[in-house]
C-alpha cells in the first residue's frame, strides 16, 4: 500500500516549496545545472510559478542542456499567468528576439568588420616604382609611403581597442543573445579580428619591402648620376 504525504497545512507546504526553491536557486548559482534542472522541474510541475520562470530561462539560455525554445515560452506562460512579472518580462523579450533575428545572426557570422577597414582606415597602398630618377617622382613616392604610414599606425591604434570585437555588439542585441549565441559571436569576432591582423601585417610587410628596393635603387641611381656628373666637370676642366 503506497503511503501519501500529506501537507498538514499551507503554510507549512509554502515553506517546503520555498526551501526547495533557495536550494535549486542555490546551486544554480554554483553551475550545478543537472541537480538545478532536475529541482526546478520537479518544483515547476507542482505550480510553482518562480520555478516555471527559473526552469524556462534555463531551456532558453540552454543551461538545461541544449536551448529549447518552445519549452521555455510555455514555461513562461505558465508562469506569467500566475502573475510573475519576470515570465511576463521574458516572453516580451522572446517576441523582440524573434524581431531582432536577423541582427542576432548578423553578429554571430555577417559582421565583416568594414567599419574597420573603411573611412579614415581606409589606407590604399600606394604604387611603388622599381626606381625613381627625378626629385620630383622621388618626393612623390616618398610622400606617399608616409601618407600611408600614418594611415596605417591609425588603423592599427583603433584596431588593437577594439578588441575583443564582441564589444561592438549593441548592448540591446547583447541582451537578447542566449549563452550559445553569445559564444559563435565572440568565435566569429575573434577570428575574424585574427584575419584582419594578419592581413594588415601581410599588406604592410610587402609594401615596406617594395619601398625598400626602391629606395636602395634609388640611392644608388642618384649615387651614381651624381658621380658621372662631378666626373663630367671634372674632365670640362681639364
Amino acid at each position: 500500500m503506497k503511503k501519501l504525504l500529506i501537507c498538514l497545512s499551507l503554510a507549512w507546504c509554502g515553506a517546503v516549496s520555498a526551501g526547495e526553491l533557495e536550494d535549486a536557486n542555490a546551486l544554480f548559482e554554483k553551475k550545478s545545472y543537472p541537480q538545478a534542472l532536475q529541482l526546478y522541474t520537479k518544483l515547476a510541475n507542482g505550480g510553482n510559478a518562480e520555478a516555471q520562470v527559473r526552469l524556462g530561462q534555463m531551456y532558453l539560455y540552454g543551461e538545461a542542456g541544449a536551448v529549447d525554445m518552445a519549452k521555455a515560452e510555455a514555461l513562461f506562460k505558465k508562469s506569467a499567468a500566475k502573475g510573475n512579472k519576470t515570465a511576463v518580462a521574458s516572453l516580451d523579450m522572446m517576441k523582440k528576439r524573434e524581431t531582432h533575428k536577423a541582427d542576432i545572426a548578423y553578429w554571430m557570422s555577417g559582421y565583416d568588420g568594414a567599419d574597420l577597414t573603411g573611412g579614415k582606415y581606409k589606407c590604399p597602398v600606394p604604387r611603388i616604382p622599381a626606381m625613381s630618377k627625378i626629385n620630383e617622382e622621388i618626393s612623390a613616392v616618398s610622400n606617399k609611403v608616409n601618407a600611408w604610414q600614418e594611415c596605417y599606425n591609425a588603423f592599427v591604434v583603433n584596431l588593437n581597442e577594439s578588441a575583443p570585437l564582441t564589444k561592438r555588439i549593441p548592448k540591446d542585441i547583447a541582451d537578447l543573445m542566449t549563452k550559445d549565441e553569445m559564444e559563435k559571436a565572440a568565435t566569429h569576432l575573434e577570428n575574424l579580428h585574427t584575419n584582419l591582423v594578419e592581413a594588415a601585417r601581410v599588406s604592410s610587410k610587402l609594401l615596406l619591402a617594395d619601398y625598400a628596393v626602391w629606395r636602395d635603387a634609388t640611392d644608388a641611381y642618384v649615387l651614381q648620376h651624381n658621380q658621372m656628373v662631378k666626373d663630367a666637370k671634372g674632365k670640362s676642366k681639364d
